[in-house]
């Protein structure tokens, strides 16, 4: 038995975390026993459920865990239903089986009771926090390679002036030729003109002039508004204190302080020198998070300034943002327009616009990224805080996702400011709300331990959560702190790769069609130069090599068809209570179509702005996911119909970067039925392609 001064939660909790489970049974008893159901002997007893399945004694561990299951503690109570559907779903503790016992012991959720419980500011999500702390003194981490961020930045406006060069001209030309069809009309000779010299020059010229018009434009169209220092201070004495010191460490004015008012947690900084810098940062970050939290987001904004990386960030956003707002302005005049053709004309235009801002954002994808990195790096140098910086990371997400569920669609301002910010609104829909019904820790796996997840962000504008604060708790162990999250590292996991093969196929396609068209190339030139065949004529050119492409696609898409589109059985669909778990495996691929039969309220952008069905997300009991949905023509319901309404979807959950769900059939409760073929699409595709592409290659 232990000694009376050894019978505390914490020594109790602290012997758990070290992996000396039997004395963690014996002190966690005599606590559980001696508090009952107050709230550390609750405490307690979860943690002895956490000890009996980490110790192989999984009959125990069921059986304590279902008798939390009746607390009357709401956080308790959901904890213990979701680990219970961990260690017992098919009875683990009656098949008694030591694969079964194994998989238990690994697949139970963390749980660390914080000393006193605190509660996250976000207030509508029963999340609780370890609230893990910090440096007290720390030496300064190996200095990061800056040469790959370098690269990147100049990377990334090199590709915005080759984008909008290459726009530029298509709209000239495009021009030029209706005029030259027109009868009349004359085409219009400076359209003939290079523009290289000319883009060069205004794209400098709005580099150079950035601070004040981007200043212009988040006061007009985000209500941008001047944060005064004792405000800042109000929130976060330590935020002020940080960008004092180290603006004066490095000879820098103190940047302009901005502040957005809207509830969605948003930072940001734009400007194109130190001293001309704006950080920027939203109501609703300074009120969803703590003092030291606040504190290491501007630290971390700090960094986009130390490494210049928000120069050209800032000329992607001042470049796209009118882009976007093109598109809100022709989808409101789509909304109001009553005729049909006018509302469809308005529509394209809106959906035209959309691409093209998607298109230049493009560009700096990968710079958005990377700056990531780099920036956490600088937060936690400047503040010795990486255990806040995980906290204000997932409170940004949690935040996101709530904003998402209380509008009831996607804020048109996050996703505009999306690159900027320090988390994707995209990663956030679903981490943010699902964090409820699983840890942190089971749903993040995926994003450091899947051997192939580096091939499903490089479209996204953010690195991937998991790898990110994996990297935040190394540095937390390196200064020998307690993490905030158990995040260990370790080696990826296998995943069989005969099922990347399958992901990858119209890829793969694509390689093998090329180098097929290169070896029929070579052929036909050896053939003409030995007089063998005379083909050079028909093939002297390279619209064949794009017909081999095309070819090579259409069987990657063909080929991965079956693995991608699976029947869905009614007996095998997962419903969504399952949604966490299927979510938490770190093997799975988007290829591995797991079939869902989901229920929930339909969420998403109502009229002309979601013409492409860009933002549908569903908001089940476990958490929002989104929905890729593609019309079936002659279809007679719009998915938009039923916005705000339950629904029930079947389709095929895809396990990626960030998760969604492709849908099959979406219902009403009335029974109204709309189908998305999504097989038949891609079917559709591949047989076009396949057209095209023997075409090119018999025309020659």
């Amino acid at each position: 038995m232990p000694s009376p001064s050894e019978s505390s939660l914490e020594n109790g909790l602290k012997v758990l975390k070290q992996g000396n489970f039997q004395r963690a049974i014996a002190i966690l008893q005599a606590v559980a026993t001696q508090e009952g159901n107050s709230n550390t002997g609750l405490q307690a007893q979860v943690g002895l459920v956490v000890a009996y399945a980490r110790s192989g004694n999984i009959p125990q561990a069921i059986s304590l865990c279902r008798s939390l299951t009746q607390s009357s503690n709401s956080q308790v109570n959901e904890w213990a239903n979701s680990t219970l559907k961990q260690l017992a779903p098919g009875e683990v503790g009656k098949q008694g089986s030591e694969e079964a016992r194994e998989q238990s012991k690994t697949n139970i959720p963390e749980y660390s009771p914080p000393l006193p419980a605190v509660r996250d500011k976000v207030k509508s999500l029963p999340i609780y926090w370890r609230r893990a702390g910090r440096a007290k003194s720390w030496q300064p981490l190996q200095k990061l390679n800056l040469v790959p961020l370098r690269l990147l930045i100049a990377g990334s406006f090199i590709a915005l002036f080759w984008v909008l060069r290459e726009l530029v001209v298509f709209v000239m030309r495009f021009i030029n030729d209706i005029l030259v069809r027109l009868p009349y009309l004359e085409p219009i000779q400076l359209l003939y003109a290079n523009p290289t010299l000319f883009l060069l020059l205004v794209l400098l010229i709005l580099m150079g002039s950035s601070p004040w018009l981007l200043d212009q434009l988040f006061v007009r169209f985000y209500d941008q508004r001047e944060l005064r220092k004792e405000i800042l201070n109000s929130y976060s004495p330590e935020a002020v204190r940080v960008l004092q010191r180290y603006c004066q460490q490095r000879g820098w004015q103190f940047p302009k302080l901005s502040i957005l008012p809207t509830a969605v947690p948003v930072a940001l900084t734009y400007g194109n020198l130190s001293r001309t810098a704006r950080v920027v940062v939203s109501q609703g970050l300074l009120e969803q998070l703590e003092e030291d939290e606040i504190a290491v987001v501007y630290a971390h904004q700090l960094g986009h300034i130390a490494h210049w990386d928000f120069v050209v960030m800032s000329l992607v956003v001042l470049v796209t943002i009118p882009v976007y707002g093109a598109y809100h302005q022709f989808a409101k005049w789509g909304d109001t327009t009553q005729g049909k053709i006018w509302r469809l004309a308005l529509a394209t235009m809106a959906s035209l616009a959309y691409g093209v801002w998607c298109l230049l954002a493009l560009t700096s994808l990968w710079l958005s990224q990377l700056r990531q990195y780099y920036c956490d790096r600088v937060a936690v140098d400047i503040t010795g805080n990486p255990n806040g910086l995980v906290r204000a990371l997932l409170k940004i997400a949690i935040g996101i996702a709530s904003d998402i569920q209380k509008q009831e669609h996607t804020n048109w301002q996050l996703e505009s400011l999306n690159i900027l910010a320090p988390v994707s609104y995209q990663q956030s829909i679903c981490l943010g709300s699902i964090a409820p019904h699983t840890t942190f820790e089971s749903f993040l796996m995926w994003d450091y331990l899947n051997p192939y997840r580096w091939w499903f962000v490089v479209n996204k504008t953010h690195p991937m959560m998991g790898d990110r604060l994996q990297r935040l708790v190394t540095v937390a162990r390196c200064w020998r702190l307690e993490p905030e999250l158990e995040i260990e590292s370790q080696q990826p996991i296998r995943v069989r790769r005969q099922t990347f093969l399958f992901q990858i196929a119209s890829l793969l396609g694509i390689i093998l069609g090329v180098a097929f068209g290169v070896l029929i190339w070579v052929f036909w030139q050896l053939a003409y130069a030995l007089k063998f065949l005379n083909l050079k004529w028909i093939y002297d050119g390279w619209s064949f090599l794009i017909g081999c492409l095309l070819i090579g696609f259409s069987i990657g898409i063909l080929l991965r068809m079956n693995s991608f589109f699976p029947d869905l059985k009614s007996a095998t669909l997962q419903t969504n209570e399952r949604l966490p778990e299927l979510l938490a495996n770190p093997t799975a691929l988007p290829v591995d179509s797991t079939g869902v039969y989901l229920v929930g309220k339909l969420l998403g952008r109502r009229g002309t702005s979601n013409f492409l069905g860009q933002d549908f997300i569903l908001q089940s009991n476990t958490g929002l996911v989104k929905l890729h949905y593609i019309p079936l023509l002659g279809e007679q319901t719009n998915p938009q119909d039923l916005l705000g309404r339950q629904i029930t979807i079947t389709g095929w959950l895809r396990r990626g970067s960030t998760p969604w769900v492709d849908i099959h059939t979406l219902q009403t409760q009335s029974g109204k039925t709309i189908h998305s073929p999504h097989p038949i699409w891609s079917t559709v595709l591949a047989v076009a392609s396949e057209a095209w592409g023997a075409y090119l290659l018999l025309r020659g």
